[in-house]
């Protein structure tokens, strides 16, 4: 498949901005890959569909405040630095913006607490910083950053935002962008699969901002992933071993669950323990080993998740569910509703 095949009409309107009121009463679709129906329904449902010996596959990390506001020194000109990943203690790669204002050697003062020098260029157009601070830098970050919301969310950050664009269960600090397909659980719909019998089976896979970017290229198999670090612990794969022997069903919260399971499969068909970095781009024709059936959400034109989705329920069959949701108005993206694949 090509590129060209997975553009569409996204309108403006139908990209969520806020969440919705409540995390678990989002929309949900339900899309049988077997009988090619569409079910629809309300997040909370989701229970309705796991039974008890399966595995519920989450992930997680833990978004942090990567926006930092800033100033050039000596001109004052205002700067934004954007955290993407702590190289070693104290280097750091970010995005900055304005980018052609930043230039190697340049100061930069973040508050009266943090500056940093920009030290070197990165391939894709970011920038290398060593951070000069006193204290803790996480917690220097955590009371002056702000939510690093993803760009199609056209307001800044409120504070409800460093709440609610975040998982319940997160846990391990890394990401800049959340698993928005974890967001609509609630605690109350976790005691609910607990208590039907059905295992929570946590890994994590750090996202960074890479998602966000469109495909550029025709010819998938030329598309980079940008690498992202994850983690599955030998707990995690015995359990999701255990489901696989017992003829239960996997259910992956997330592509970014997806991904993480799909890069640590043996050669058998098994999950195994592993961490590391995976640049794992799945995009039709696939042959998934492990997941059974999948949380998403609805994902932009030309994504790197809306392929993985249709490699694992049908582009065609994916696309007629995103039909059906333009029509009737579904939210879509990050904050927006959610789908099920089973």
């Amino acid at each position: 498949m090509k590129l060209s095949d997975f553009k569409y009409n996204l309108p403006e309107k139908l990209i969520a901005q806020y969440p919705a009121e409540e995390r678990d009463e989002s929309r949900l679709m339900i899309l049988n890959r077997e009988s090619e129906s569409i079910e629809e329904g309300v997040f909370a449902d989701v229970i309705d569909y796991m039974q008890e010996g399966d595995s519920l596959v989450i992930n997680e990390t833990k978004v942090f405040p990567a926006r930092l506001e800033g100033t050039k020194d000596k001109t004052d000109a205002k700067v934004e630095v954007f955290l993407l990943r702590e190289l070693e203690q104290g280097l750091w790669e970010v995005q900055v913006k304005p980018a052609r204002k930043v230039r190697v050697g340049n100061r930069l003062s973040i508050g009266n607490e943090l500056a940093c020098d920009v030290i070197d260029n990165t391939v894709s157009g970011g920038r290398v910083v060593r951070f000069n601070f006193g204290g803790d830098f996480y917690e220097i970050v955590e009371r002056i950053g702000k939510s690093p919301l993803p760009p199609y969310i056209k307001r800044e950050p409120e504070p409800f935002d460093k709440d609610r664009y975040q998982t319940i269960y997160a846990k391990h600090r890394g990401a800049v962008a959340a698993p928005t397909a974890g967001i609509h659980f609630t605690e109350d719909l976790f005691d609910k699969v607990r208590k039907k019998g059905i295992n929570i089976v946590p890994l994590v896979l750090h996202l960074g901002l890479g998602g966000f970017r469109s495909v550029v290229v025709e010819d998938l198999s030329r598309h980079k992933m940008d690498s992202e670090f994850y983690e599955i612990s030998d707990q995690a794969a015995d359990t999701i071993n255990e489901t696989m022997k017992a003829k239960k069903k996997v259910v992956a919260v997330g592509t970014s669950v997806v991904r993480a399971l799909e890069t640590s499969v043996t050669s058998e068909g098994w999950a195994k323990p592993s961490s590391g970095w995976t640049d794992k781009f799945i995009f039709p024709p696939y042959d998934f080993k492990i997941v059974d059936r999948m949380i998403t959400n609805f994902h932009p034109p030309s994504s790197t998740m809306l392929m993985l989705v249709s490699a694992f329920a049908g582009r065609n069959f994916v696309f007629k569910a995103y039909r059906k949701a333009s029509r009737e108005k579904y939210r879509f993206l990050g904050y927006g509703d959610a789908m099920l694949v089973i």
